[in-house]
């Protein structure tokens, strides 16, 4: 979904200098969660937590021309964040594996246009995954605007209360067809996805909640599965990443950050998908389409059964797990 969107995929490092970081100005802020070590040499290396910097510095080097924008790039790639407390399993963990895309334009407008391109393409990607997800609006934090949604799926055992209008839960996701290069279309898509009101707790207005019917009010708990947000030039503008525009002057780009923790999300598919048996894998992501268990093993009669259906299925194109050991 990230490459229909338009989205180049490359690969970042993991261990990233700490310079990069002190030309955004984000090494001394960043706190405690970021893993700081020392390379041989004694230069000041991370663990990356993120990779805005990273990208800035890969668009500032080959990036010259407004000609070579709009620009998407992502990758999926481990990053490492030094919880206090790693929790839930998968959910909150130290090392996690993250898709994260940024995209770069001349102006907001362009900007706009790459962020409705990726709230498109995440509703795609989570309905593909079996998942109902919420984009709720978000805060942006220092940078403001409205341009920040978190895409929350509906759980029982959710880390966050979370508000939204009924009509979420019966609108119709973009198909297959959708034309990514047209911006008018997917700002329409963007504008149905975010009329209704839905609202993480820290942007929560009580006001125009109350508006709402009753009947039309689902208040529950949710699992963040995405965040997309745009940053303008929070980092292009430090860190001297221009581009020469149609009028011959340079411009800090305009970017925005778009990440799934495709890890974490193994731990809300099953809070979301499951019943008193365990767990009921969608199945575009279930690890196997076919469990066959050989229950004597050892048995010749039974042992040929099970290679017969297994060699069935695996002509079929099936992905089987057989488990052939002699166990209870």
């Amino acid at each position: 979904e990230q490459d229909r969107a338009g989205a180049l995929e490359i690969l970042m490092p993991t261990i990233q200098s700490a310079d990069l970081w002190r030309e955004s100005g984000r090494y001394d802020d960043y706190g405690k969660e970021m893993l700081r070590i020392k390379d041989r040499q004694d230069r000041d290396m991370l663990y990356g937590p993120t990779n805005e910097e990273v990208v800035t510095e890969i668009v500032r080097a080959y990036v010259k021309s407004y000609k070579d924008l709009p620009l998407n790039l992502y990758h999926i790639q481990w990053k490492f964040r030094d919880e206090v407390r790693p929790r839930f399993g998968v959910m909150r963990s130290r090392e996690f594996l993250m898709k994260d895309a940024y995209s770069f334009d001349l102006d907001f407008e362009g900007a706009r246009a790459a962020y409705n391109r990726m709230f498109v393409s995440y509703l795609r990607t989570f309905t593909r995954m079996g998942l109902q997800a919420i984009p709720m609006r978000a805060d942006t934090g220092p940078i403001g605007g409205d341009l920040s949604h978190e895409f929350i799926i509906l759980a029982d055992t959710g880390e966050s209360q979370v508000y939204c209008h009924r009509d979420y839960l019966a609108l119709d996701v973009p198909g297959a067809n959708t034309d990514f290069a047209n911006d008018a279309e997917i700002a329409d898509i963007v504008k149905t996805w975010t009329t209704p009101y839905a609202a993480t707790d820290e942007m929560h207005d009580e006001a125009a909640w109350e508006k709402i019917g009753e009947s039309d009010k689902v208040s529950a708990r949710g699992i963040e599965v995405g965040h997309i947000f745009h940053f303008g030039d929070k980092y292009s503008k430090p860190m001297g990443a221009k581009v020469t525009g149609p009028d011959g002057k340079d411009h800090f780009v305009s970017g925005g950050s778009y990440g799934i923790g495709p890890s974490r999300l193994v731990a809300a598919i099953i809070e979301a998908s499951h019943d008193d048996n365990g767990i009921i894998w969608p199945e575009a992501v279930a690890p196997f389409d076919i469990g066959l268990i050989n229950m004597k093993a050892g048995d010749a009669e039974c042992d040929g059964v099970c290679d017969a259906l297994h060699a069935a299925f695996v002509a079929a194109g099936k992905d089987v797990l057989y488990d052939d050991t002699d166990q209870r």
